[in-house]
Formats: C-alpha cells, structure tokens, sequence
C-alpha cells in the first residue's frame, strides 16, 4: 500500500468553515465534499504547502490567514485505492477582506457550521480531520 502525505485545510470565517466539492477533473473521491487539500511536495513542510494550496485553489492571500491550529496527522487507508493517506490537517481563520476564486479542483463552495460536516458526503475521515483542529 502506498504512503501519500497531503495537507487539508479549514478556512474558517464568522464562526463558519468552507467545505468545497472536488470536481471530476480531480483524481480521487470525485464530487466528494472536502477542505482544501493537496499532497505535500518534496522540499515543502505541511504548512508551507498548506498556505500554497490555499493561494492556488481559492485565491487568497496567505498574509490574509491567521493559523489558529495545525492537528497531528491523521492516518486514512483507503484499500480501494491501495493508499494510505497521512492527513496533516490545518484551521485558518481569514483576516480581512474575503473574496475567493475557486479554482477547477471544485464545482461548488458552501460556508457551514462545523457541527455539519457530518450531514455531507466527505473524502474519508473529513469529520476526524476537523476534530483534530477543533
């Protein structure tokens, strides 16, 4: 089984966080409901890849997040796939003027209360992934 280390992100504002839904064009869990997410690339820390992929996918600037928590990472076997994904969640609360640009990764963007996440259809272990940064 294969070992993938990738980032998920929560952006957090006025007391709501943003789940996105992954679009066809991405290559796993396709119109799942799910945070900002990326693998994590040689060279880059967790958080530096974090902040990059929430630069690519949604426009923000990463001067514009404040990080309120980084969760230990969380180990997710998805024996379809024959991956073991270590998940190192993020919480970022934005600072200042939002406006996000989603990028082809997602179809759609929905600002919910926390407690919700387990009302959609997430990537796997999404809900364990918030908790981690509660």
């Amino acid at each position: 089984m294969t070992r993938v280390d990738v980032v998920t992100c929560f952006i957090e504002f006025e007391g709501k966080i943003l789940l996105l839904r992954r679009s066809q064009a991405v290559g796993s869990y396709q119109q799942r409901w799910a945070g900002i997410s990326g693998y994590i690339e040689p060279g880059n820390t967790p958080l530096a890849q974090a902040k990059l992929e929430i630069e690519e996918e949604l426009g923000l600037d990463p001067e514009n997040l404040v990080l309120v928590k980084e969760g230990e990472p969380i180990e997710v076997v998805d024996r379809e796939l024959d991956r073991t994904w270590i998940v190192h969640p993020f919480r970022f609360r934005v600072s200042g003027e939002l406006a996000l640009k989603t990028n082809w990764e997602h179809t759609e963007c929905q600002w919910i209360a926390p407690e919700d996440i387990v009302k959609f259809e997430t990537v796997p272990q999404l809900d364990a992934a918030w908790k981690s940064v509660r």
